[in-house]
């Protein structure tokens, strides 16, 4: 089963990350959540790794309709959005908002799974356009 999106972009990882938060604000998508992922397990584990930030995006109004179908959703929530360094760019991946509704089983929530997989779709096309090189 397919569960992220991807582009990647022709930026560094510094011009990326406001780029990539902004992309998501257009669409509705607040940052509730950041993590380093790597000063975490250099500050944890001493590993050294490229940069890698997970980003926990949410549509306020999107999460209000899938808690009021199901309130466990919130397991699910909020869409993870990861910016990390490759080797040739910077790779932005997206959950596919699928899942939202996949998961549980739940066909109540189809719609809003839809609707969030649409906006998410358009901030990673967004990103492609002004910085990318596409899928």
């Amino acid at each position: 089963m397919r569960y992220a999106k991807t582009v990647k972009l022709r930026l560094s990882y510094d011009e990326a990350v406001p780029k990539v938060k902004e992309a998501f604000r257009a669409r509705g998508f607040g940052t509730l959540t950041e993590i380093d992922v790597r000063a975490t397990l250099k500050e944890k584990l001493g590993e050294h790794m490229e940069p890698y930030l997970i980003i926990g995006a949410c549509n306020p109004a999107l999460a209000n309709r899938a808690l009021r179908v199901e309130r466990q959703v919130g397991l699910l929530l909020p869409c993870n959005v990861v910016v990390r360094q490759g080797d040739d760019g910077v790779i932005v991946e997206a959950v596919d908002a699928s899942m939202i509704a996949t998961v549980p089983a739940n066909p109540d929530l189809e719609p809003i799974a839809d609707e969030a997989g649409r906006l998410i779709e358009e901030a990673l096309e967004d990103l492609a356009a002004s910085a990318g090189t596409g899928a």
